[in-house]
């Protein structure tokens, strides 16, 4: 350090402002040498990695209901599945209308799907594989639902009246519907008019408003309408059930890990088997998941040819 004497003696501006500089900075040095907290922290090495998040993969499932109701229906499997699968996270993907949902497998966004028979068969164009069928095979027809005092008694009093369903592309709701009024002599595309009114419970109500001579579902709306408003489903009866097609079937996207895709399927087909998967079946009012792969629907490839053949196109994209 420089001495007070020095300091004096030294007559030109500069140079004493760099001495004084100096001092300060001996002062400094000296001050932060003694402090013990100034002393730097070695690094902390970890001897294990942090963990890493579990990938996320979507489950979409197309518009049975509204987006709550389907939330109310499908969560507890989402929850099932990230409870036994804990390597990977599970969410349910709702979607506003059917043509919003087709364009998702379409453009392959959600890594799982639970559609229509009808848009299996356009989803495995684009690279789902199906892992198993949803419900029984039984239980996917079409029902066409009037009001107690409706005139309608045959398929031809329909003729010159308007018919409801939630989509073009809806098999038990809209196509296969169709195609029993075609069999029953109603050119559908001339006897009738036909109105998409984007959902399955919008339909029914439908018909219940008097908008509609007739509204077309299938049988689980129809048993959920009938357990949320028992009060307007007490207005209302089925007329006619067409013949029965294969359920709606679960997908999985072609890149999915195949360890992914074998733990999902399990878990659906064992679901009968215990309390807390018997609870999840119930809540999507499912009674099982079958055992069935892209040969499985077939059948629906052929159904719809002919019904392509005879009526009309089905995809109005």
């Amino acid at each position: 350090m420089i001495s007070a004497a020095t300091y004096s003696a030294v007559t030109d501006l500069p140079t004493r402002r760099f001495f004084l500089g100096l001092a300060l900075l001996s002062v400094i040095l000296l001050l932060t040498g003694c402090n013990p907290q100034s002393a730097e922290k070695p690094l902390q090495y970890s001897k294990t990695p942090s963990a890493a998040l579990p990938p996320v993969y979507r489950f979409a499932v197309h518009p049975l209901h509204n987006p709550a109701k389907l939330a109310e229906a499908y969560q507890p499997l989402i929850e099932f599945l990230n409870l036994h699968i804990p390597e990977a996270h599970f969410e349910l993907e709702a979607s506003r209308d059917y043509q919003a949902f087709e364009e998702k497998y379409r453009t392959r966004r959600p890594e799982f799907l639970l559609p229509n028979p009808w848009q299996s068969i356009e989803a495995m164009k684009n690279g789902y594989q199906v892992i198993a069928m949803a419900g029984d095979a039984e239980d996917f027809k079409g029902l066409f639902i009037v009001r107690k005092n409706s005139p309608i008694k045959k398929p031809a009093d329909l003729k010159g009246k308007t018919v409801s369903y939630p989509s073009p592309t809806a098999l038990a709701a809209c196509i296969m519907p169709q195609y029993f009024l075609h069999q029953q002599g109603i050119n559908i595309n001339r006897d009738i008019t036909n109105i998409y009114v984007g959902s399955q419970e919008s339909s029914i109500m439908s018909t219940y408003l008097d908008q509609s001579a007739a509204g077309v579902t299938w049988p689980v709306p129809w048993r959920l309408f009938q357990q949320d408003h028992p009060h307007e489903a007490a207005q209302l009866k089925v007329l006619w059930e067409t013949p029965c097609l294969l359920n709606n079937s679960v997908m999985i996207r072609d890149d999915v890990p195949s360890v992914i895709s074998r733990k999902v399927r399990q878990l659906l087909l064992d679901l009968p088997q215990t309390a807390e998967g018997r609870a999840v079946l119930s809540s999507m009012s499912t009674t099982r998941f079958h055992v069935a792969d892209n040969g499985s629907y077939q059948k629906v490839r052929d159904y719809v040819t002919a019904f392509e053949k005879e009526v009309r196109p089905v995809d109005t994209k």
